[in-house]
């Protein structure tokens, strides 16, 4: 199963916000940034804490992508 964040960055674009401003109001690590841009996966406590600042819920800013080499 793989992610996606396509959703995180259309929210950022809404709110005129850019991942370097995210990163500070987070308090996350720019590897963190960066594994989000590459769509790989980060640990739930840096979801929880983009949540909060983005006052949203977590399906609204990751979504799950099925394997398409499984039934």
């Amino acid at each position: 199963m793989a992610v996606s964040y396509k959703k995180l960055w259309k929210i950022l674009i809404d709110k005129d916000m850019k991942k370097k401003d995210l990163q500070a109001a987070a308090g996350v690590s720019s590897t963190s940034i960066t594994k989000l841009s590459k769509c790989e996966t980060v640990s739930m406590d840096v979801l929880i804490k983009i949540c909060k600042v983005l006052e949203c819920d977590i399906g609204e800013i990751i979504e799950l992508i099925p394997d398409e080499d499984k039934p």
